[in-house]
């Protein structure tokens, strides 16, 4: 009996050894642990992590600013600059709490301001599905959220991410993130 390989010629046999071995990086990248940040009070549990999703409109909100708050916060925080906040799917929220985030927030325009006419509104209307979606299957659904900048009194990206921050540390370690 031969074996589907063995019939293959010579392209189409490299072509199938290279997709075999995607898979297997694939496969292996998949099952690698992923990094847990450090506690900072030295009591050897794991620190909370927030995704942070932030339109890039926002004030303060260019590259110094976001490496600034990289290094203030560490791992405690993952930045996700968005051309828009309408931009942001349901999925980009949920991977995030299953992957690594204890809480994921996004940061909007000022309604009614947003460059793209309604891009904040209908980031809000998702943000409130998943919200649900998260509460149905036995999560808080304060693990998820959104803050709307202000017209008359706009905040930079580090005063509402520091904001953010101290609303979170409310919040215990994600049940979805236990170590088995």
């Amino acid at each position: 009996m031969t074996k589907a390989s063995d019939s293959l010629n010579g392209e189409e046999g490299a072509f199938f050894c290279l997709m075999k071995s995607a898979d297997a990086d694939f496969m292996e990248k998949k099952n690698m642990k992923r990094a847990k940040p450090k506690n900072r009070s030295g009591t050897g549990k794991r620190g909370l992590t927030v995704a942070l999703f932030y339109c890039q409109n926002l004030p303060e909100s260019g590259e110094t600013e976001r490496q600034a708050l990289e290094k203030e916060y560490g791992a405690s925080l993952r930045l996700f600059p968005i051309p828009c906040s309408g931009r942001l799917d349901p999925i980009h929220l949920l991977r995030a709490l299953e992957e690594f985030a204890d809480a994921a927030y996004l940061i909007a325009c000022p309604e009614g301001a947003c460059r793209y006419f309604e891009g904040n509104e209908r980031a809000r209307k998702r943000l409130e599905r998943t919200q649900e979606m998260i509460a149905m299957i036995g999560l808080e659904r304060e693990r998820l959220g959104m803050v709307m900048n202000t017209k008359e009194n706009p905040k930079g990206l580090g005063v509402i991410a520091g904001e953010i921050m101290e609303q979170v540390s409310g919040l215990g370690p994600s049940p979805v993130l236990r170590e088995k």
